[in-house]
């Protein structure tokens, strides 16, 4: 098992920055792939970006491509999200997750974090 805790959410601006991390403890953390997921009041939960084992593969939504990245040190247990030119629809609850391979549907991921809210103003 995995346990994933989230940090660095909070307010900004639209057109501004925010990077958001993830720290993983208990099993080998190069064991699994991870994703950042967001989910915005009375939306579903959505795939906003994932990684393989070592990096060597990514994944984007098309509505974060170019603005958001994706990346993690396996050596610290952490997996990061560096947000870019934010946009009030980025307003959001983001999860990391861990998954034992690379997926990218939500019910793939086995291992969750409790969240931590961006909220990109107009």
């Amino acid at each position: 098992q995995v346990q994933l805790v989230e940090s660095g959410g909070g307010l900004v601006q639209a057109g501004g920055s925010l990077r958001l991390s993830c720290a993983a403890s208990g099993r080998t953390f190069s064991s699994y792939c991870m994703g950042w997921f967001r989910q915005a009041p009375g939306k579903e939960r959505e795939l906003v970006a994932a990684i393989t084992r070592y990096g060597g593969r990514t994944y984007y939504a098309d509505s974060v491509k170019g603005r958001f990245t994706i990346s993690r040190h396996n050596a610290k247990n952490t997996v990061s999200l560096q947000m870019n030119s934010l946009k009030p629809e980025d307003t959001a609850v983001y999860y990391c997750a861990a998954d034992d391979s690379y997926g990218l549907a939500l019910s793939e991921y086995d291992y969750w974090g409790q969240g931590t809210q961006v909220t990109v103003s107009s």
